[in-house]
């Protein structure tokens, strides 16, 4: 019998379009926290809440307070050698959809719309009225010097940083692309989630349903490991190192 590594590059080697599903798990080895683990960012702080950010002007002030305070670490990070590895795989990447937040997929080299950010990104804004895109750079100055909360610079709407909040619909659109590359793909690939959090971990049963090779990679087990064809519980760098070298 072949041992995990050798099966996953067999595995990659044999299949025409990859689909990428990344959890938090692959960034912690670039030092951005997880979420939902004993120390993770949850443990330390509450979430605000989408209703809230929008009909309370205290806790858009603690939004942005934690957001130029860094306070939750999710920007600021370099890539590792898991996210230049999924890189690596070149033409036959279909797709990454991914639970995170950081950016650290488009840092690696990854084309921007091959990335199906799930959850958003956190290293830019939006206006929630007219959609505008804002930097967070822009943004600093009026609320570090003088306590300004940011305003649409177009509208006057209310911007919040480009992710998916608790209590916030998720984004159709890259929701659908996402079905429609775990539709496409005959190997998908999960890095570092718990599959937990639905809708997003229900595409890896999609996958298999549909008749892709399915392998999950994570340091613990998860629900849907029975329903794998390859379980890997490990670092997840150093294994893609090896499983797609440079």
């Amino acid at each position: 019998m072949s041992d995990p590594l050798s099966t996953l590059k067999a595995m990659i080697d044999a299949a025409s379009r990859i689909v990428v599903f990344t959890g938090a798990g692959i960034s912690t080895e670039s030092g951005i926290p997880d979420f939902r683990s004993p120390g993770g960012v949850w443990s330390k702080m509450q979430p605000i809440y989408f209703q809230d950010f929008v009909a309370r002007e205290e806790m858009r002030r603690e939004a942005w307070t934690r957001v130029f305070n860094r306070t939750a670490g999710w920007t600021g990070a370099a890539p590792n050698a898991g996210h230049y590895a999924v890189a690596r795989l070149g033409p036959k990447l279909g797709a990454i959809i991914t639970q995170n937040v950081d950016n650290l997929h488009q840092a690696s080299g990854v084309d921007p719309y091959k990335v199906i950010e799930i959850h958003g990104n956190a290293s830019y804004a939006t206006c929630l009225s007219c959609g505008l895109r804002h930097e967070i750079d822009d943004l600093k100055p009026a609320f570090v010097e003088r306590g300004e909360i940011p305003a649409c610079r177009a509208c006057g709407g209310l911007v919040k940083t480009a992710t998916i909040s608790f209590g916030q619909a998720m984004p159709e659109e890259p929701m659908a692309r996402a079905e429609e590359e775990t539709l496409a793909c005959d190997l998908f690939i999960v890095l570092g989630s718990s599959l937990v959090v639905f809708p997003a971990a229900g595409f890896p049963a999609l996958a298999a349903r549909n008749g892709a090779a399915l392998v999950i990679v994570n340091r613990e087990a998860t629900d849907q490991d029975e329903l794998a064809d390859l379980v890997i519980h490990d670092e997840i760098g150093p294994l893609l190192s090896k499983a797609i070298p440079g």
